[in-house]
């Protein structure tokens, strides 16, 4: 592509996600949910997978718009197990709305989902000095905790690994390989 060394991605789709969002913090509420709903569906699949859905998600999904997605009926559902654009799992689909509902729960008590999930890290994005691949994780204490406590919410498709990549996605942690294009600039 264009020589420069990225952490992961041999394709301008991936290139650009690497780029421009993967472990950039982000605050904002409704991309925030798109990366909830996105990594719940992602489960068992590839990210470049769900990269090459993402805008069929996008407009099947309302834009991403939370207080769209909670009330979605059977109707919906089986019209979004229709479309070939997305993932057609059910549980996936239908934890999409349970999720959508809660996120606005916790939008009600805490002011904003931003507010709750980043005060997991402190309000500032963990950074750490990846030298190699072998040495990234796929949990840690901080996404189990996040994990448990979004399980006891109700929330579905958020296991500790889904939440950890979650957290990458969002920025809430700098996982870039120290050598990588992007990670100084992210570091900052």
């Amino acid at each position: 592509m264009d020589g420069k060394f990225r952490c992961f991605g041999n394709t301008q789709l991936y290139a650009d996600y690497h780029d421009n969002e993967w472990g950039r913090p982000l605050h904002d509420e409704r991309r925030l949910f798109e990366f909830l709903l996105l990594e719940g569906a992602q489960a068992g699949l590839s990210w470049e997978t769900v990269l090459k859905k993402r805008e069929a998600y996008r407009d099947a999904f309302d834009g991403f718009d939370p207080e769209k997605v909670a009330l979605y009926d059977e109707t919906k559902v089986e019209e979004l197990m229709g479309n070939s654009g997305i993932i057609r799992n059910r549980l996936k689909i239908n934890s999409a709305i349970i999720n959508a509902k809660l996120f606005l729960n916790i939008q009600k008590e805490y002011g904003s989902f931003d507010k709750f999930i980043w005060a997991y890290v402190d309000n500032k994005p963990i950074n750490n000095r990846i030298e190699t691949h072998e040495d990234w994780v796929a949990t840690t204490p901080v996404s189990d905790k996040i994990s448990k406590d979004l399980k006891k919410r109700g929330f579905k498709f958020v296991g500790s690994t889904i939440i950890y990549a979650f957290m990458q996605a969002t920025g809430m942690v700098n996982d870039h390989l120290i050598n990588c294009c992007v990670y100084e600039e992210i570091q900052r």
